[in-house]
């Protein structure tokens, strides 16, 4: 039997609260919306379901808080084969993301609350589990000091460590010397540029731009990987999606050309539903669809 990857996401884990409308309401305006839903979500656990569905076996450190969000969250991660025995309940509240669907694009606001706690000493202690992964993935969504300590963990134990820089905010020059791809999007990817040099991020950055696919900065060129063309439902949890993608194709051998085409694969497949986690794809969907529609170029 293949051995699955071993995939370790340390983030955030929030309760997405989801209101779809045909238009946004102005400064001072109240407008009727057309639907709600509650959705697990959370950079870090969209990371972790995405790749956990495409195959991999999954391993999430982070926190949620001592309520009925936290609870919900844990026993949805569990039912999607994620192991959480490195979750931890807090004496917060549960992070929350109020989320608003208009006209095939969204607006997020982001209160961490519970996901503060994960802290470099909590990180620490999951030393183990990181030193006995096929991949890191990591976001902004948890104290900088987190992350900064999760990969110096990686770093130590030969761990490959993708970034996801969202939301962008100042980053150390060890830490981006000691990750090995870094994955904004454009506007992020226009921040990093203002403050590092194009040495420090030469051959670590994968730019995602949504329907115009994925770009590779390489030293010499930029190597351009175009999206697959497909109906939009909701674009909620897309780049977590390539993200999850682009893990477990790393893990797996593929080249970096080949693991972005895959993560454009799975990219797309996860807008097609309303909702981050709800939309992202199985293995074996990814696998048909790819078949059906080719590797893009």
């Amino acid at each position: 039997m293949e051995r699955k990857p071993k995939i370790t996401v340390v983030g955030s884990i929030n309760m997405d609260l989801v209101t779809i409308t045909s238009q946004v309401p102005k400064s001072g305006e109240t407008l009727f919306g057309d639907q709600f839903q509650m959705n697990p979500g959370g950079k870090g656990a969209n990371q972790a379901v995405a790749a956990a569905r495409l195959g991999a076996h999954v391993q999430m450190i982070g926190c949620v808080g001592n309520d009925i969000f936290g609870k919900d969250i844990l026993e949805h991660l569990q039912d999607e084969g994620i192991d959480v025995s490195n979750v931890e309940p807090v004496t917060d509240v549960t992070g929350t993301a109020t989320i608003i669907v208009s006209n095939q694009d969204n607006s997020i606001i982001v209160v961490p609350a519970a996901n503060s706690h994960v802290t470099a000493s909590f990180v620490n202690s999951k030393r183990d589990v990181i030193a006995d992964s096929d991949i890191l993935i990591l976001q902004l969504e948890i104290p900088l000091e987190a992350v900064q300590k999760a990969v110096e963990i990686a770093k130590e134990n030969g761990v490959t460590v993708i970034l996801n820089p969202a939301p962008m905010q100042e980053l150390p020059s060890e830490l981006i010397k000691n990750v090995n791809y870094l994955t904004p999007n454009e506007h992020e990817q226009m921040l990093l540029k203002r403050e590092r040099t194009e040495e420090e991020l030469e051959g670590k950055l994968i730019v995602t731009k949504g329907s115009q696919g994925v770009t590779i900065l390489e030293a010499t060129r930029d190597i351009n990987i175009p999206a697959y063309p497909i109906n939009v439902v909701d674009t909620t949890g897309a780049g977590d999606a390539f993200n999850g993608g682009l893990a477990l194709a790393l893990s797996k051998g593929f080249t970096l050309r080949e693991a972005c085409k895959y993560g454009n694969a799975v990219a797309a497949l996860s807008t097609t539903k309303l909702g981050a986690q709800t939309g992202m794809p199985t293995g074996e969907e990814v696998a048909e669809f790819i078949n059906k529609r080719g590797w893009s170029d």
